[in-house]
């Protein structure tokens, strides 16, 4: 698999943010919600979330998944998406300013959602727990065992290397999809 392969098959967020015209929230977010639910029924299309600012006159956040860059970009030369971001002009104020992300970004991005919004700390450590024991103890016991004649240091960034990969791209996006209802009883999709 090449670069460009891998590279558009990884799933990616698209974080929109626009503030809606005064008076017509109601509208904006009625328009939101129309657009979700025809990039539903798009090839790839894994999710999305609609923030209300936590401010009056503030900014929305619109949360996006697509299952690759290339369905996205599907998304982005639809007719549809043309029709939907049409409609927002009329009770939206500017342009969109957009935001993508994919892997290890996501992890890092705490500005993605209101602080209001985040899971409790505790849980979050519990989810991750959740995926790092399992993940290392496989590693330890079925791959280090391969590794006991190489040095100490390449040996340590070898296996770490490795449970961060499988960490991000396998353990948790799965167990934070699986224990979301959990992790945010108050947004269950």
């Amino acid at each position: 698999m090449n670069t460009h392969t891998r590279a558009s098959s990884a799933r990616v967020t698209r974080i929109a943010r626009r503030r809606a015209q005064a008076g017509r929230e109601r509208e904006y977010e009625e328009r939101l919600r129309e657009m979700l639910a025809k990039m539903s029924a798009h090839k790839g299309f894994l999710g999305g979330d609609v923030i209300p600012p936590e401010v009056p006159d503030g900014e929305y956040q619109i949360v996006t998944r697509f299952a690759s860059e290339a369905e996205l970009d599907e998304w982005d030369r639809s007719a549809a998406r043309a029709h939907c971001l049409e409609r927002l002009r009329e009770v939206a104020e500017g342009e969109p300013e957009f935001r993508k992300m994919s892997g290890l970004e996501a992890w890092f991005e705490p500005a993605v959602v209101p602080a209001s919004m985040h899971p409790p700390r505790a849980r979050m450590a519990l989810v991750t727990w959740l995926g790092i024991f399992p993940t290392v103890s496989f590693f330890l016991w079925f791959v280090a065992p391969w590794l006991q004649g190489l040095p100490f240091l390449l040996r340590t960034a070898l296996l770490t290397a490795l449970i961060v990969m499988t960490m991000t791209w396998l353990v948790m996006p799965r167990l934070t999809r699986l224990m979301r209802g959990w992790l945010n009883p108050a947004r269950r999709d």
